[in-house]
């Protein structure tokens, strides 16, 4: 039996602004996302993380130093980079885009796995990219290990780990530093804890 504990990252001044990242833009986490980094280390340090997995991007890397501080072995991975938003990243949400958006997660929704925002993925590339990503993790040696990726990342993470339809993505909420806590045994992922941000209280 495996345990994963899964975190979205910590805040970054971007997330605070409401301007969309995606996997375009590499931002830093700003004061509140390093709190939030922290207090998860507090409420965390004592689980025994053999492996400390996180995407590409810096802030899944400031979200978890506190970990890799303390020696912990980390490997980083592109196939759990954030989505590629294409033409909106680094951009404030106009009425337009929400309106783009909200009509490509209908089109997801409905099946229209091949939508996209224009330069950017559409839902069945990223799905495509995660499983590989659950399929390392599947072969992982390791028993206890901490993953460390981003919000519709995590989305569809979940979704597949629980073999739901993509048209489920939706349904999965993330917090900064958000935990979804799986054993995986038998073959299953089996969920207890869903975005829980106990640790910031």
């Amino acid at each position: 039996m495996k345990t994963i504990y899964f975190i979205r990252h910590g805040e970054t001044e971007l997330n605070r602004q409401h301007i969309i990242q995606g996997s375009g833009v590499d931002t830093s986490l700003n004061d509140t996302g390093r709190t939030q980094a922290q207090a998860f280390y507090e409420k965390y340090k004592h689980i025994g993380f053999e492996t400390v997995l996180t995407s590409r991007l810096k802030r899944t890397h400031e979200t978890v130093a506190p970990f890799l501080e303390v020696g912990l072995p980390w490997e980083q991975f592109e196939q759990i980079n954030e989505m590629s938003w294409g033409i909106h990243e680094g951009k404030a949400g106009t009425p337009e885009m929400r309106e783009e958006y909200k009509a490509l997660t209908t089109a997801w929704k409905t099946g229209d796995f091949d939508a996209r925002i224009e330069g950017g993925e559409s839902a069945r590339e990223l799905a495509e990219r995660v499983q590989d990503f659950i399929e390392i993790l599947r072969k992982r040696p390791e028993k206890t290990l901490l993953v460390c990726a981003h919000g519709r990342l995590m989305r569809c993470l979940i979704c597949l780990l629980e073999e739901q339809p993509l048209t489920n993505m939706q349904t999965y909420s993330h917090s900064n530093t958000g935990l979804y806590l799986a054993t995986y045994q038998d073959g299953k992922f089996v969920f207890s804890s869903r975005n829980d941000t106990t640790h910031l209280e």
